[in-house]
């Protein structure tokens, strides 16, 4: 028989992984197309849909990057477990900042973006069928991540009642049953709410009594506001035997395209997620690394002006959306803004009513079936387009009529 793509012909199409066939479609590549759709038509937006910040990194940053790309000693394989200088600099910050003291050789470990540590973090420990407590709304990798790893996502509730704040022990205990991880956020994404040490407190004595790691995404954790300094889980007693604590550059630095990010916490648990990364990837960048070591050296000057930008920005946005009817309050963490959809109208008709107006926002269905009844804000675009977009939501059709806009 003759070679060459030709000769064979195949009736079938390649078969996806099961794993595959168990994801939703990710809620912001969905609304990525939906955007592109409208814009096509010749629709004006302004986008508070995904929250990728649109202030540029801070100069210094920029200018140490250029520096270390011009060195050709950065350009081969960085390590796997990061530069020395890079995790000192992380063990320094971490110290000033909450007062703890990590060991920059086995506490720390440098990440593409804690995306993707948060997404390999059960690939160490989940086998099939092991369970995984994840907030509902939450941050869909959480979900996401579980599934790769074969085990079985189980929803803890956040509501409103209870401010918002994670519950394991609301669970039944068939639930809770062959659950071996658990992952809580705050300041919290979706929906802006806030914690203290006491509720870590709480969540670390759950976790020790049933053998549960706890991964804590500390990625908004310096975006807070009103005089509210966000805590770490780690500064708890018995965090550094069962806690891991993401960190991210992306917001606090506007660096969400650099991918830099890094975990702390059990060394065992560090120990496990290096196994893991090093077996996928080959490192950041070094010139990233050490322009990410500066933004840390800086932190304080660097982040400040950030977070006075986007306090502004929130109170443009809850002041005007108040005026215009909305229930908001400004809260004390995060860039967004999370909002009970008008007359207890469901998500989905609420968001298609605002891309209708020209306003992207995020369903907060799209988080989890506890998300149901909200919407998600980004406070991403600049304090006239803020504006603007309090002013087309006000000529926003009135609620009877959101079923129309169901599909856009």
């Amino acid at each position: 028989m003759a070679g060459g793509r030709d000769s064979v012909t195949s009736s079938r199409e390649p078969s996806v992984a099961l794993r595959l066939k168990k994801l939703p479609p990710y809620l912001f590549a969905e609304i990525d197309r939906v955007k592109r759709e409208l814009r096509r038509s010749g629709r004006e937006l302004i986008d508070l849909g995904v929250g990728d910040p649109d202030l540029p990194t801070p100069e210094p940053i920029i200018d140490a990057l250029c520096r270390a790309a011009a060195d050709s000693a950065n350009h081969r394989y960085a390590l796997d477990f990061g530069m020395p200088e890079f995790r000192s600099a992380i063990s320094d910050w971490f110290f000033s900042r909450y007062g703890v003291r990590l060991d920059p050789d086995r506490e720390i470990l440098p990440l593409l973006g804690t995306k993707e540590g948060i997404a390999h973090v059960p690939l160490a420990f989940i086998d099939p069928g092991d369970r995984v407590l994840v907030p509902d709304p939450g941050y869909p990798v959480y979900r996401s991540g579980t599934i790769f790893a074969g085990g079985e996502p189980v929803a803890m509730p956040l509501r409103a009642e209870n401010d918002f704040l994670a519950d394991p022990e609301t669970l039944g205990v068939s639930e809770l049953s062959g659950a071996k991880m658990l992952f809580i956020n705050y300041p919290n994404n979706p929906t802006t709410a806030v914690c203290d040490t006491d509720y870590f407190q709480g969540m670390i004595e759950f976790a020790a009594r049933r053998g549960i790691i706890v991964c804590h995404d500390a990625a908004y954790n310096e975006m807070t506001f009103d005089g509210y300094r966000a805590p770490s889980i780690l500064q708890v007693p018995g965090a550094m035997e069962t806690a891991i604590e993401f960190h991210s550059f992306s917001k606090t630095f506007s660096m969400t395209g650099w991918r830099v990010g890094f975990a702390a916490g059990s060394s065992e648990i560090i120990a496990a997620l290096s196994r893991i990364k090093s077996n996928i990837d080959s490192g950041i960048f070094q010139a990233v690394q050490l322009a990410a070591r500066e933004a840390l050296l800086r932190w304080e000057d660097l982040a400040s002006p950030l977070m006075e930008a986007y306090r502004r920005r929130r109170d443009i946005m809850v002041g005007g959306v108040k005026k215009i009817g909305w229930k908001a309050e400004p809260p004390k963490g995060t860039f967004y803004l999370w909002l009970r959809c008008p007359d207890g109208l469901d998500s989905a008709s609420t968001v298609s009513a605002m891309l209708k107006a020209g306003v992207v926002a995020t369903p907060g269905s799209g988080f989890g079936s506890h998300g149901e009844g909200y919407v998600r804000m980004a406070l991403t675009r600049p304090e006239e387009e803020i504006s603007r977009a309090v002013e087309k939501l006000a000529g926003m059709p009135p609620p009877e009529r959101y079923s129309e806009h169901k599909k856009v």
